[in-house]
């Protein structure tokens, strides 16, 4: 697979965060970026006209605060909030946590090398630090998740996470698609995770592309081998446009 063939002005490209561009870390604020990430999505902003977003499970004001002081279109926490390529952001409406968060907490509280998230809109259960405990994780938000309307479930590499049933990444990078700069673009999406199989869906149903960071089953019909090799590529892809434009 190479980049440089398939970044061009008639793609919409939607780029997953953690995993994806970056590295997952052991705790979610000790992820590391890079100056030449930040310049590299710069560049490729400018030369797909804009039609560059961030789709991630994180809140948007995380990922902006990791890109600083560069601001992309993006949608986050799956979907719940979404800010278009004018900057308006636009929230779906959420349900009541309360009896997942109450689950999570007392899970918390029993082991402590859990961690509780809460975001807009969703509770995630992060087990990292205790893989062992990834069964009694599910069964519990799983179970609270059954007891509160109009949530769903996502289980994620060592998380799972409870959000509103109407949000997902594929939704949301429809919705980007039915708003310039994105409308009529062809839709490449590159995730790592089993939350962005919905979004790999969605992009191969409308024409367009998916791509898999890592290892792992995905419907995705390509793949790269890591973050590192993912940021390389998007590097390279930008060197060789700039090449061919100056020769």
């Amino acid at each position: 697979m190479n980049f440089v063939d398939i970044l061009c002005p008639s793609c919409a490209l939607f780029l997953d965060f953690d995993g994806t561009l970056v590295d997952i870390a052991a705790q979610p604020e000790a992820v590391q970026v890079s100056p030449t990430l930040i310049s590299t999505l710069s560049k490729l902003q400018d030369y797909m006209g804009g039609a560059l977003a961030l789709i991630s499970g994180r809140p948007i004001a995380q990922v902006d605060a990791f890109l600083h002081p560069l601001l992309l279109p993006a949608a986050g926490v799956h979907g719940t909030e979404r800010r278009n390529a004018g900057g308006e952001m636009q929230l779906l409406t959420t349900h009541s946590l309360e009896n997942v968060e109450r689950a999570a907490a007392r899970l918390v509280a029993q082991h402590p090398a859990l961690r509780l998230e809460n975001k807009r809109g969703s509770i995630a259960l992060h087990y990292r630090q205790a893989p062992e405990l990834e069964a009694l994780c599910l069964e519990a938000m799983q179970a609270a998740v059954d007891e509160s309307p109009g949530l769903t479930l996502l289980h994620g590499k060592m998380v799972v996470e409870a959000k509103p049933g109407g949000a997902s990444k594929g939704r949301a990078i429809e919705a980007f698609l039915r708003e310039p700069p994105f409308a009529g673009h062809t839709p490449v999406f590159v995730g790592d995770d089993v939350t962005d199989e919905v979004g790999f869906s969605t992009v191969q149903r409308l024409g367009g592309m998916g791509i898999k960071v890592g290892e792992g089953p995905s419907v995705a019909w390509q793949r790269v081998a890591s973050p590192q090799a993912l940021r390389l590529e998007l590097e390279t892809a930008m060197a060789t446009r700039a090449a061919r434009a100056a020769g």
